[in-house]
């Protein structure tokens, strides 16, 4: 992390509030023993009262919404490249070494289309928004599948710090802008052989024909003519630009607004691949704000601080489930 950054860079002091709030939590962990249906009824007023709300966001979310990156679905639109590389899963397949351009292209286009240019099966992004929009809310999110926006959340409320499928960006470090890729996403995956159904979207051919490879002419370039790469944030070659500058300019301002108000943390699918980026932060702000209140819901991962116990609501479930009894 760069040691030398603006303070209102919101993802930076975010990280800096991480790291303090774990040196203060230590192994002081909690898990709460009240029933499901006295936590889902004091989260519901929380949402009601509170002054402002920031949902952190995670993986868990997009699981819960359906878009799952093994088993039925991984199956569906990567048993080629499952059965050609031995490949398990969605996510494995993004580090994946492939022999030449036009495989490794074919599929990521594969990876970007169903990960971020189609609707989740389920509305939990829509539920949760419908709970959300007449409040005071922001969003920021490790999650790069654009499924808030999709959903109707303002993007100017938005932060999605580890970049976005649907962006591109140059191996020319010297080039610090980003691309839009859904053009050439669409062009891509028509090109391995798949096929529009009735609602539009991409889907195998019944004779499940189709290629792991683009044609060449189809690799993507940028208009400087250089290679391209996700931009996605895996080492400090990230491309942090000015939207991403923006967005974490809003998250601080956000919280400064609110630092000091009845200001409700919601976290949603955070596990503990990036903690330090939401749910430590939640944790720490929690403590230095005798008027917040922190909400955590996930799967066999839903804990707290024992500091903040007394102002926590932790419920260990399927999110798009207690979205539902949420709304009742």
């Amino acid at each position: 992390m760069k040691e030398n950054y603006n303070k209102t860079d919101g993802y930076r002091e975010s990280i800096q509030m991480g790291l303090k709030g774990l040196k203060t939590v230590g192994k002081n962990i909690s898990a709460q023993e009240e029933l499901e249906e006295v936590k889902i009824k004091n989260l519901k007023n929380e949402i009601e009262k509170a002054d402002a709300i920031v949902i952190g966001a995670g993986a868990g979310l997009s699981t819960s919404a359906g878009f799952t990156y093994s088993g039925e679905r991984f199956e569906k639109y990567f048993f080629d490249f499952s059965k050609k590389f031995g490949i398990s899963d969605i996510y494995s397949g993004g580090f994946y070494q492939f022999p030449d351009k036009e495989t490794t292209w074919a599929w990521w286009a594969r990876h970007i289309y169903f990960n971020r240019y189609i609707n989740p099966t389920k509305p939990v992004y829509n539920d949760l928004f419908s709970i959300v929009k007449d409040k005071e809310y922001f969003v920021i999110t490790t999650n790069v599948d654009h499924l808030f926006q999709r959903a109707g959340f303002d993007k100017k409320r938005l932060f999605y710090t580890q970049g976005d499928y649907g962006l591109f960006q140059s191996v020319n470090s010297q080039n610090q802008k980003t691309y839009d890729n859904e053009e050439w996403v669409m062009k891509a995956i028509e090109a391995q052989g798949f096929k529009k159904n009735s609602e539009g979207i991409f889907e195998v051919p019944e004779n499940k024909k189709i290629s792991m490879k683009i044609p060449t002419e189809l690799i993507p370039k940028c208009p400087d003519g250089s290679d391209v790469i996700m931009n996605l944030r895996a080492d400090s070659s990230f491309v942090e630009d000015e939207g991403w500058h923006r967005a974490s300019k809003n998250y601080y301002n956000f919280l400064e607004k609110y630092k000091d108000k009845h200001i409700l943390f919601l976290e949603l699918g955070v596990g503990n691949n990036t903690p330090v980026i939401i749910k430590y932060p939640f944790w720490q702000m929690t403590m230095e704000n005798k008027n917040a209140i922190y909400a955590c819901i996930n799967y066999n991962e839903a804990f707290c601080p024992t500091q903040i116990k007394d102002r926590s609501i932790c419920i260990d479930g399927d999110i798009g489930d207690v979205l539902k009894k949420i709304m009742k």
